[in-house]
């Protein structure tokens, strides 16, 4: 989108692009978007703005998600005819690669059937945390400085329109960082911890952090991880390297439809134990750390 993608992430991709002999299509999916918006304009007689305009909540998710969408299927459709307008003898067409990472899948922080629907996901398995450690090596070993770039930039989906006061980013909307979601991962893949044995154990490990503080971000984590788990039996085929991966619906046969989990009674435990640590700190004598 021309609004939405900045100036640097194009760079920063025909910058690599380059350096590593690799074909690059620079293109904007405006044409698209604006159709799909017009639709809901024209028969629903109603029109769609971004939060950043005064839309509401699921105006923005909407029209982000025409956006996300329209790249997956611009992305199979240049797969298919690149070989074609290339000259490739035989023709044939490409495999398209996912990008979507471990916490991103965890957290529900894509749409399904989005650019993270692709025939392989070389990333699927990756938290983002270990995924920039692998990028800073490849930087230093295979002498690819332009990687640098990626590690500073700021991660975000650019999909809402970049102002002067405001540019997208993941670890906002998501309202976590993404070392908190490698965090959550593996507590609660290799760990085998729910909801309140996870607070119970980070409450010790996050001490820079009040009780309230941790529950508050251990309980969002487990919400969102709830109510957007059906898209987990969405995910794109990836290469399994560790023990934390998402890939649930062939490898994790716990359930993916979840009841309201601020109802539940892991939740429950989790706001008496705060409030009795809170208590506990209050009494005379108690320390403060």
């Amino acid at each position: 989108m021309a609004k939405q993608s900045s100036k640097e992430t194009r760079q920063r991709a025909k910058d690599l692009s380059e350096v590593i002999s690799s074909y690059h299509v620079n293109l904007d999916i405006d044409d698209v978007y604006n159709a799909q918006r017009n639709l809901v304009i024209k028969h629903l007689e109603y029109e769609p703005k971004f939060k950043t305009e005064g839309g509401t909540l699921a105006e923005s998710l909407m029209l982000q998600n025409i956006q996300a969408r329209s790249r997956m299927v611009t992305a199979y459709e240049f797969a298919q005819m690149l070989p074609t307008t290339r000259k490739r003898l035989g023709g044939g067409s490409l495999l398209v690669l996912g990008s979507a990472n471990v916490g991103e899948a965890l957290r529900g922080y894509f749409t399904k059937y989005d650019c993270s629907s692709a025939d392989i996901n070389p990333i699927g398995s990756i938290s983002k945390s270990d995924l920039r450690k692998f990028i800073a090596w490849a930087e230093t070993e295979f002498k690819l400085p332009v990687l640098r770039e990626f590690l500073d930039a700021v991660p975000t989906a650019e999909l809402e329109p970049i102002t002067k006061e405001y540019v997208q980013s993941d670890e906002v909307d998501m309202g976590m960082t993404y070392d908190e979601l490698s965090t959550f991962g593996i507590l609660r893949k290799v760990h085998k911890l729910g909801p309140f044995s996870m607070f119970q154990r980070l409450v010790h490990d996050w001490s820079h952090l009040s009780p309230r503080q941790v529950a508050e971000k251990v309980k969002r984590f487990y919400h969102y991880y709830a109510i957007n788990r059906h898209k987990m039996t969405t995910l794109t085929p990836a290469l399994h390297s560790n023990d934390y991966s998402p890939d649930d619906n062939r490898f994790d046969h716990r359930p993916f439809l979840y009841p309201a989990m601020y109802r539940s009674w892991p939740f429950k435990r989790i706001d008496e134990e705060v409030e009795q640590m809170e208590k506990q700190m209050k009494e005379p004598g108690a320390s403060s750390s």
